[in-house]
């Protein structure tokens, strides 16, 4: 059956925005996160910039969406690097690492762009704005990018509503039909301007055509006038003054080569807008809206209690001494030096093992680890555990607000909904772990309401399911040089004189505070460890521990060796038991980022059949890192582990290639429940490469204005692509997520093939179009399908939902399907075409699995016909006269004011090319009027497919 895509979409759209703490009342955005990064410079300018460009982009918002939304609340954060004043208030639950927007230096330096960074795909709101430090304070930046408060209009944009550039950089123009010329890409094409090629030494000409792509040449730029009579639209230039609106249905460009076009299948971006959930419950507002609130809220010293459940049932499993394991581990190798620690137990009621202690060194980590619980009796109370913990926040400071909880449990609980106002109230965040399959299911909404993260293990030792819980536990301060990076995770049972053997990577950007831990479930194995120069370690370098904590940990000195440390376990007891090896370190340099994932699903919560997406960022700082083997595990409450490999290919659920964004639907559910997410990237020498974002604000290089070109200052550029990172491994908690609506005996094929989101085409030399695109699964991008429908028309309206099946269809005979993530093409001549030169054609294909699931349509691809090639347009050069501004100068052609000398053979070159262009116009008049009738005719088509890497 066909799926209703449209409510599908609606589903992710909430769960996006609900993952943010904005909230919108009447029209009034609040409680929107800008925070500043730990390693900025203390700069009262950077709050004052700030500050400004909310109050003048709630203005500039509220004209452009027609009186309908603005900024109400802002939440900005300032860093506990900075000193102390009375008009900081302290943070609740707002953390850097959760913020709307952030403020930080670029990696690599002299980046500016500001940029919004999208995971999902039209409609779907992006994760954070990235604005640097330079980019507000820096005026000399003013004009390539417009006021700073009209910038933020166009990045909320993205953000919020999941709408996407309207300009393109990649393909800055496109042919526009008949005998026209081509036009920069943009919306809308009211924008008028000149086509410039630069020269060296600071001279210009105007740009040539390509004979072949029938584009200007490469390297022509588009300098828009400096005055224009077009309002529309923000997500191509808001830095104009004229420009005021978002286009919409009226003035949308559909011929643009834009991610707009490409993403949102040629819909405006405020048709986009309107069908949000913001909109639909909006009204104009009558009256003007007052300036927006800016709280400044500084960030304390990181103050954390772990509220563990040592109930009856943890004794089970011995879960009781796995979780003083994992939290041994949070205690000595993942906190960061200087935060406060307590402990809280609770069964029936809670105990204050230790108040809060200050994490100042080793010693001090080790005796706060001697706290941990060791035995478990009695029954649960969720609500005394949480209770206490805010207590032992009282004890030292007079308010709860921006301290956490770490709350385990394995027990269910009926009244633990008795104490959500008050955690509600406390302003602390709760991160949750819920050890086996009983834990309470009210668990997650104690760190959904509190911005807290949710993880869950199984009684499973192979996974390393709790130990990786406590290690994804960060403080979202966003020092990345101060948190610890998991680098292996490994558990498994081991058969009696059997090995665990693996590699671990030390790459450049890691290394300090290194530690090798190995645990054991009865008897302690055999350890050998080699470094990268051959030193050899063995269990009697290990601090061993032979309690019911079964754990042996190395701390290696200063910083780690670059390169392949080699392990190998021997268990040596006499049955098989299961041994683990945890890997932590932290950055090599606090100057250079080290590479880090994150990973996390479109949803935490899913009702089968919706969509279930996978995501991991790999990146550098802020660059993407591609080229990596990313392979996801997704463990449910009971039963087995499912791998999952995640790819940056710009198909299936993956939108853009090599954004450092690897992705993949998730299919293979076995039941309701919670489910574990676990992530490893490996990537090699060569092969990890560092790039550059894709979305990024457009820097104008200059404009026009009374016959003028004035020119921006140059746009730092830093080469970025070719940057080889080494080898590097990673390992990652993607937290949990909960299942609900799969049937108890399992469910029949409701899945459908995935949406084909990198359809192409292009005219071939006979007269043909060729079709490519990557196939998609049975299951989403799983398997493969049955068949696929291809139609075209002259209108991308053509090609909706609504419209589809009335399209015209191409005859898709011999075209047969491929298992999911090759690369097909589908060519075809058209037989008796009569369609005039630069007639635009869209094409679309859905595809339609054996159990008659019918998949969303494709992204809609253009094509337009070619006649017989162009000539190159005329080459008259430019002469640049500088004015007396610098930054400006004045277009003259040599034939107005500054003629050339001119010989006999440039002569009879000219007369040779006016009579070509002569004789070429008449053929041309000639075909125009032979074709002039419209019509499809019959196709005679080729397939061919080949499978291609991810």
């Amino acid at each position: 059956m066909m799926m209703n895509c449209r409510l599908l979409l609606a589903l992710q759209v909430l769960h996006w925005v609900a993952g943010t703490m904005v909230k919108l009342d009447n029209g009034g955005f609040e409680d929107l996160v800008i925070a500043i990064n730990p390693r900025i410079p203390e700069d009262d300018k950077i709050v004052e910039r700030i500050k400004d460009m909310v109050k003048e982009a709630s203005t500039y918002l509220f004209s452009a969406t027609q009186q309908r939304f603005y900024f109400k609340a802002v939440k900005l954060v300032i860093p506990s690097t900075w000193k102390d004043k009375a008009e900081y208030q302290r943070v609740t639950t707002e953390t850097y690492d959760k913020a709307d927007v952030i403020v930080a230096e670029p990696f690599p330096k002299y980046g500016d762009d500001p940029y919004t960074l999208q995971y999902g795909g039209c409609g779907e709101p992006g994760r954070y704005i990235h604005f640097t430090p330079n980019f507000l304070t820096n005026d000399n930046l003013y004009n390539a990018y417009g006021p700073r408060g009209r910038v933020f209009v166009h990045e909320w944009a993205h953000l919020r509503w999941g709408v996407f550039d309207e300009y393109n950089n990649d393909a800055p123009f496109y042919a526009t039909g008949g005998d026209n010329l081509p036009e920069a890409t943009r919306c809308s094409t009211d924008f008028t301007g000149q086509y410039i090629f630069p020269l060296s030494g600071g001279q210009y000409r105007r740009c040539k055509i390509d004979p072949q792509t029938q584009l200007f040449e490469h390297g022509c730029v588009f300098f828009p006038s400096r005055h224009q009579n077009t309002a529309a639209s923000i997500m191509y230039l808001q830095s104009l003054p004229s420009v005021t609106q978002f286009c919409d249905k009226s003035n949308h460009n559909i011929k643009a080569t834009n991610l707009q076009n490409k993403m949102c299948n040629y819909r405006s971006t405020w048709e986009v807008i309107m069908d949000s959930p913001d909109f639909a419950g909006s009204s104009p507002i009558t009256v003007p809206p007052p300036d927006p609130t800016v709280s400044l809220l500084k960030k304390q010293e990181r103050v954390l209690c772990l509220v563990l459940d040592v109930s009856g049932s943890m004794d089970a499993s011995n879960r009781i001494g796995r979780m003083k394991q994992a939290a041994e581990i949070f205690i000595l190798q993942i906190i960061e030096g200087g935060s406060w620690v307590g402990i809280v137990t609770f069964n029936n009621r809670a105990s204050v093992l230790t108040g809060l202690k200050q994490i100042s060194s080793n010693s001090m980590r080790q005796t706060l680890a001697d706290y941990l619980p060791t035995s478990a009796g009695g029954g649960t109370n969720i609500c005394s555990g949480v209770q206490s913990g805010f207590q032992v926040f009282l004890q030292k400071y007079s308010t709860t607000k921006g301290c956490e909880i770490v709350l385990l449990t394995d027990g269910e609980d009926s009244a633990i909904t008795s104490c959500f106002e008050e955690v509600q109230n406390s302003g602390s965040i709760i991160h949750t772990i819920a050890l086996g399959p009983s834990a309470a299911e009210e668990l997650e909404r104690l760190a959904d309401m509190t911005g807290g993260s949710k993880f869950s293990a199984t009684d499973s030792l192979d996974s390393n399911g709790l130990i990786d819980a406590f290690s994804g536990i960060s403080s979202g301060s966003g020092d990345i040089s101060q948190q610890s990076i998991q680098l292996e995770s490994r558990g498994q049972s081991v058969g009696s004189q059997d090995q665990l053997n693996g590699i671990v990577t030390i790459d450049k950007t890691v290394g300090n505070d290194t530690f090798f831990v190995v645990t054991w479930g009865t008897s302690p194995p055999e350890i050998l460890l080699t470094d990268p120069k051959g030193r050899e370690y063995t269990e009697k370098d290990f601090a061993i521990d032979n309690t019911n904590v079964r754990t042996a940990r190395l701390k290696i000195d200063g910083t780690a060796e670059t390169g392949d440390w080699i392990y190998s376990i021997q268990n040596t007891y006499s049955n098989a038991q299961v041994i683990s090896i945890t890997v932590t370190t932290r950055a090599a340099s606090v100057n250079v980022p080290p590479v880090i994932v994150k990973s996390f699903m479109n949803s935490d919560t899913n009702k089968f059949p919706s969509p279930m997406v996978i995501y991991a960022e790999v990146s550098q700082g802020f660059l993407p890192v591609i080229g990596a083997k990313v392979i996801a595990t997704v463990e449910p409450e009971i039963g087995t582990p499912e791998e999952v490999e995640l790819f940056d290919n710009g198909s299936g659920a993956d939108l853009i290639k090599n954004d450092g964004i690897y992705s993949r639907y998730f299919t293979s559910l076995k039941g309701n429940g919670r489910h574990n997410l676990k992530v490893r990237v490996e990537g090699k020498d060569k092969v990890l490469k560092r790039s550059r974002r894709q979305s990024q604000a457009l820097y104008i290089p200059g404009y026009t204005e009374n016959g003028n070109i004035t020119m921006n200052p140059p746009k730092p550029e830093a080469n970025v692509s070719e940057t080889d990172l080494g080898n590097v491994t990673r390992i990652v908690s993607g937290g949990t997520f909960v299942v609900s609506g799969m049937s108890p005996g399992g469910s029949h094929d409701v899945l459908p093939p995935c949406k084909i989101t990198d359809l192409e085409v292009q005219q071939t030399g006979d007269g043909g179009f060729l079709l490519t695109w990557t196939a998609p699964g049975d299951d989403y991008d799983v398997g493969k399908a049955e068949m696929y429908e291809i139609k075209m028309g002259e209108r991308p309206s053509e090609l909706t939902n609504a419209t589809f099946d009335r399209a015209t269809p191409v005859d898709t005979a011999g075209l047969m399907t491929e298992v999911a993530g090759v690369k097909q093409s589908f060519h075809y001549k058209p037989v008796n075409f009569t369609k005039e030169n630069g007639t635009s054609i869209y094409f679309a294909i859905r595809c339609i699995d054996g159990s008659d699931n019918v998949g969303e349509i494709s992204n809609i691809a253009r094509a337009v016909v070619f006649l017989p090639a162009w000539p190159s347009s005329p080459t008259r050069p430019i002469t640049i006269s500088p004015t007396p501004a610098d930054n400006s100068i004045i277009l003259s052609s040599p034939g107005d004011k500054h003629p050339g000398p001119v010989d006999k053979s440039t002569i009879i070159i000219v007369i040779i090319a006016c009579v070509s262009v002569i004789i070429f116009l008449a053929v041309v008049g000639i075909a125009v009027c032979i074709l002039r009738k419209r019509k499809y005719g019959n196709y005679v088509t080729t397939t061919t497919s080949t499978t291609v890497a991810p």
